[in-house]
């Protein structure tokens, strides 16, 4: 994982999780979609970066 510094804190730990909560697409209502990965800081909680996890499924 890239280490850069928190913007609210300026810590250097982070992680990742995700809620299970699939974004799907807009066109495609029955589509099974993709969880979203989260990196946040340990030390503040402050949420950095928010990504798909398969973002084919959206081609």
């Amino acid at each position: 994982m890239d280490q850069t510094k928190c913007p609210k804190c300026n810590g250097v730990e982070f992680s990742e999780g995700t809620d299970f909560m699939p974004i799907k697409p807009l066109e495609k209502k029955l589509a099974m979609g993709s969880i979203k990965i989260y990196t946040f800081c340990l030390n503040c909680g402050e949420v950095i970066s928010i990504r798909v996890e398969n973002p084919s499924k959206f081609r």
